[in-house]
This record gives structure tokens, C-alpha cells and sequence, in this order.
């Protein structure tokens, strides 16, 4: 048996979990909705407050989706309670983020304004010109979200230029010595 999927999940107050016959997971609370669909191999129950995950069969395979989906619904209701964010930094020579309603306009050294637009239950904010913050309920959605905006110009190794995240440490490469 998985160590994670063995542990309970605790349900705050708030938060609603429901189970339907298609093997369905559906957290609700006051921040939203979220369902994750769960495989056959994994049972759910939901009692006195507390979520619990077993596998049907004792196999490799049920092993290891016991701790993902016990990690997935735990992430879930995390989510709604908390929420999850990352924040963006733009770093190079004109480079910079401005919000436009839902919108954020990036100008990232190429000829024409980049124009990035939320994915269903993300916020995108900008605290200042050089960051940019994703914020939402689902980690998932927040994650592919940052490496989406990251990805439109990764940071280069010689000057730094580019997206990072802001806990990301960039190497600096040394550049072209001259001639002896």
C-alpha cells in the first residue's frame, strides 16, 4: 500500500465532498467547484468529515494511483480553502507586463505586444511592470498556466533576459573572452 494514500484527508468546514457512482470526485466551496474523475482500481469514501482511499486489489498499478488520487483530492480542497499561486518575473531591457482587464499585454522584445488571456478559474494580476501573478483554485491550472506565460520567452543563460518564476535561479553563463 501507498504511504500517502494511506492518510486521511481532514474536511474543513466549508467544503463539501461527494462521491457519485461513476467513481466522480466533486469538492465544492466558497471559492468553487472542482471534479476529478477517479479510476476503478481506487474506492473513496467520505465519513464523519474524513476522506479515505483503499485499493480494490493489492497490484502495482492500484499502488501507485492510490497515492496519486489521494495527493490529487487533497490538492483539491487545499484549493478551495487556500488557493494556489505562483508570480512571474520579467527580466530584460524594455521588457514589461500591463494588466488590460482580464488581460495582461506583454511586451517582451518582439515586434508586436504578446496579449495573454486567463484560463477558466485563473486570475492573472500584475503588482508592478516586472511581475506577473497567477493565482487560482486548482494547482494544476495555475501551474500550466505560469508555464505557459513563461514559455512565450524563456530566460536566456548570458544576460538573464526573459520569464522566470520567482523562485527560480538562473545560471549566468560567462560570455566570449577576447583575444589574448
Amino acid at each position: 500500500m501507498s504511504r500517502i494514500g494511506k492518510k486521511p484527508i481532514n474536511i474543513p468546514a466549508g467544503i463539501t465532498v461527494s462521491v457519485d457512482e461513476h467513481n466522480t470526485v466533486t469538492v465544492e466551496g466558497a471559492k468553487g467547484k472542482l471534479v476529478q474523475p477517479v479510476s476503478k482500481l481506487i474506492n473513496v469514501k467520505v465519513e464523519d468529515g474524513v476522506v479515505t482511499l483503499t485499493p480494490v486489489k493489492e497490484t502495482t498499478e492500484a499502488n501507485s494511483m492510490h497515492g496519486l488520487y489521494r495527493t490529487l483530492i487533497n490538492n483539491m480542497i487545499t484549493g478551495l480553502t487556500q488557493g494556489y499561486s505562483k508570480t512571474l518575473v520579467i527580466n530584460g531591457v524594455g521588457y514589461k507586463a500591463t494588466q488590460k482587464g482580464q488581460d495582461i499585454e506583454l511586451n517582451l522584445g518582439l515586434s508586436h505586444p504578446v496579449f495573454v488571456h486567463p484560463m477558466e478559474n485563473i486570475t492573472l494580476s500584475c503588482p508592478s511592470p516586472l511581475e506577473i501573478k497567477v493565482e487560482g483554485i486548482s494547482k494544476e491550472a495555475v501551474g500550466q498556466m505560469a508555464a505557459n506565460i513563461r514559455a512565450l520567452r524563456p530566460v536566456e543563460p548570458y544576460h538573464a533576459y526573459g520569464i522566470r518564476y520567482s523562485d527560480e535561479v538562473v545560471i549566468k553563463k560567462e560570455g566570449k573572452k577576447a583575444g589574448k
